[in-house]
């Protein structure tokens, strides 16, 4: 007999914890509704708060990486973005290479091409010797350069305008445009300092000769910074009206 008090007290003991835990589960229940309720209520009440929808904010959409831009308006007779007029792509069977720059081919329509490496022929026999630095570029590239590299600066899309042309706006889409610099100063490459260069001395007397021209002069009327390595084709018809014609 005595060997069954233990396995009776092993069992009322736990059956009384069981009846007393009843009314404590209901307990924490009550309260855990209550606690998900109050929190639902403070979200709510916190989204209705003044302010707090600033991610809709188009510049702080823009600061977490999100294209945001003003709309296209006319300017002298074209359509224009951010001070830069709109052009098409190149067809990529009408583009030669004329170089390459850290690795990447530099490529020109024909007629630029042709015109550019007899340029660069003149100026190497004058002792002075032209890089190639950009050419043609897509739309897909202009937008990586607009929005990414830009926005590691930190600036609004009117800054990086006056920088770099918005996507589908870009002279480099035709495929007439080129920038280039100096092999005896390549820290001045896509820089004002290059003005200061043999090169941009030489290409001032000599770029119209082969249908050169500078693209953005100081104080131009598109408004975009002074870029005196950014040169492009106007030497046959179709260049012209690319860049002349309303």
């Amino acid at each position: 007999m005595n060997d069954d008090i233990p396995v009776a007290r092993r069992q009322s003991t736990p059956a009384k914890k069981a009846q007393s835990s009843v009314p404590a589960l209901r307990s924490r229940l009550v309260l855990g509704l209550v606690l998900v309720g109050l929190v639902l209520l403070a979200g709510w009440g916190i989204e209705k708060l003044p302010g707090s929808q600033q991610a809709a904010d188009p510049q702080v959409l823009e600061e977490a990486g999100q294209p945001s831009l003003p709309q296209p308006t006319v300017q002298n007779g074209r359509p224009s973005l951010l001070g830069h007029y709109a052009y098409s792509e190149a067809p990529a069977d009408s583009l030669r290479v004329v170089g390459s720059y850290r690795g990447r081919e530099v490529r020109l329509r024909q007629a630029a091409a042709e015109s550019y490496l007899r340029m660069s022929e003149a100026a190497q026999a004058d002792g002075i010797r032209l890089v190639p630095i950009s050419g043609f570029r897509s739309i897909a590239e202009q937008e990586f350069l607009f929005f990414q590299l830009a926005q590691s600066r930190a600036l609004r899309p009117e800054e990086r305008a006056a920088l770099s042309a918005p996507p589908g706006y870009s002279e480099h889409h035709t495929g007439y445009a080129i920038d280039i610099g100096d092999a005896q100063f390549p820290q001045w490459d896509t820089q004002e300092a290059f003005e200061t260069t043999p090169a941009f001395r030489w290409l001032e007397r000599n770029a119209a000769r082969f249908g050169f021209e500078l693209s953005f002069p100081r104080n131009n009327p598109q408004g975009v910074n002074y870029e005196p390595w950014h040169w492009r084709f106007v030497g046959d018809r179709h260049s012209l009206e690319t860049f002349y014609k309303r």
